[in-house]
């Protein structure tokens, strides 16, 4: 378990499925970071059981200090060994529970752990023009815009443009 003030990020645990299915199929919430499937309950399962298995991934379960129950989750991806770099985004399950400073605080302890126990020397992410608040976690924890993908997703009956963003391990 990795502690802060207002989260711990921990290994996903069987109660956490039915949570991590909820937020899946959230329209609104999905839309976020893609075309919005629905995710049928077989596939969630073989998901969750076998994440553990794939070297080029870590999840994590962000849950409040003060109580046990899942709140969110963040994924660390595509990590690389040679290039020392992977791609990372979180996503606070439940819209009470956003705006709260639990995304940034598990942002910047992932970070950390990027840094100092994946030896990782750069973190991506791409996240949807128009995503204020997702934005204004990855510029206030230190990523640097690097692009613009222009009108490279279709979802919610519109394209969008997706804004690259990166950050090197000097930059903490």
């Amino acid at each position: 378990m990795i502690a802060g003030k207002l989260v711990s990020l921990t290994g996903l645990i069987p109660e956490d499925h039915p949570h991590l299915f909820r937020w899946a199929n959230d329209v609104d919430a999905a839309r976020l970071n893609g075309p919005y499937r629905p995710t049928d309950w077989s596939s969630h399962k073989d998901w969750c059981e076998n994440v553990g298995r794939d070297n080029s991934k870590v999840v994590f379960a962000i849950r409040r200090t003060d109580t046990s129950g899942i709140i969110g989750y963040l994924q660390i991806v595509n990590i690389h060994g040679v290039n020392r770099s992977a791609d990372i985004g979180l996503r606070i399950g439940d819209a009470k529970d956003r705006g709260r400073g639990f995304g940034s605080e598990a942002l910047r302890l992932a970070v950390e752990y990027c840094w100092n126990d994946l030896n990782l020397q750069r973190l991506a992410l791409a996240v949807f023009d128009g995503n204020g608040p997702a934005l204004a976690i990855y510029q206030a924890a230190g990523f640097t815009r690097e692009g613009v993908l222009r009108r490279a997703v279709y979802t919610g009956g519109r394209f969008v443009d997706v804004i690259v963003m990166a950050k090197l391990r000097e930059e903490s």
